[in-house]
């Protein structure tokens, strides 16, 4: 038996939650290449208007510390303020590349939604045929997502059907969930699924999301290393960091 299967058995596990993004989908990336975008274009523009010089966007660092997991307009504000920068937070209704939080924010969701577009979405087999081979098995399943296009990604993906639930951006703000590292979300959908954190495991990419998973009194933390992060991923409070999920 494998160390995931023998960790969930162990600890009587009986659902399982899903981050969308890194986790069962290769959307993660182009996130990072939407963020990359629409933050270097703004910082350049910016430094030539104040005679500065602002450090572009680094996906391996800055990414994974100030936007990787949480909310869109959250990590506007973080990663603006690592460059000494503070913008008004407007509208969600703010047009795409108004100056400020939500206005950028707003653009880098346009800039996502051409690349989806263009690109399509792919998924990671491997959690795919896990999934479905645990749903054999009887397990609860729900996917969490911070990002306002969940739904969207799992239609173009084709994979809606795997997951009974889902707690996305747009209900966690209707629903005045905080962001990870605050376990909210994954909490909201531990509630849907009627199980007790206690009894769910939470597979997460993202070193947020797994101080968020370790906040909730989740049974199993398991961290997904896509991008050669365990030792971030084990300092964040992972059960068990596995770089794919293990084959049938």
């Amino acid at each position: 038996m494998n160390t995931l299967q023998q960790n969930l058995q162990e600890k009587n596990i009986k659902a399982l939650i899903f981050d969308l993004d890194g986790v069962v989908t290769q959307t993660a990336r182009v996130h990072a290449q939407a963020w990359k975008r629409m933050f270097d274009a703004y910082l350049q523009k910016r430094g030539e208007e104040e005679g500065k010089h602002y450090e572009p966007l680094d996906i391996e660092t800055d990414y994974r510390e100030y936007i990787d997991g949480i909310p869109r307009y959250d990590g506007v504000r973080n990663f603006l303020e690592s460059r000494g920068i503070t913008l008004p937070e407007g509208s969600p209704e703010d047009e795409t590349g108004h100056e400020t939080v939500s206005g950028l924010g707003n653009l880098k969701n346009m800039y996502f939604q051409e690349l989806v577009r263009q690109g399509g979405v792919d998924v990671y087999d491997d959690t795919i045929a896990w999934i479905k081979q645990q749903k054999q098995n009887g397990m609860r399943t729900a996917v969490i997502s911070a990002s306002k296009n969940c739904v969207d990604v799992l239609h173009a993906a084709g994979i809606e059907q795997l997951f009974e639930e889902h707690v996305d951006g747009l209900q966690s703000s209707e629903l005045g969930l905080i962001g990870k590292p605050a376990p909210d979300v994954f909490l909201e959908a531990a509630r849907r699924l009627g199980i007790a954190p206690a009894q769910a495991a939470v597979f997460e990419d993202a070193r947020k999301g797994v101080q968020a998973g370790k906040a909730g009194g989740f049974g199993l933390v398991v961290g997904i290393d896509r991008t050669h992060d365990e030792a971030g991923l084990k300092a964040s409070g992972a059960d068990l960091v596995i770089k794919e999920f293990p084959k049938l």
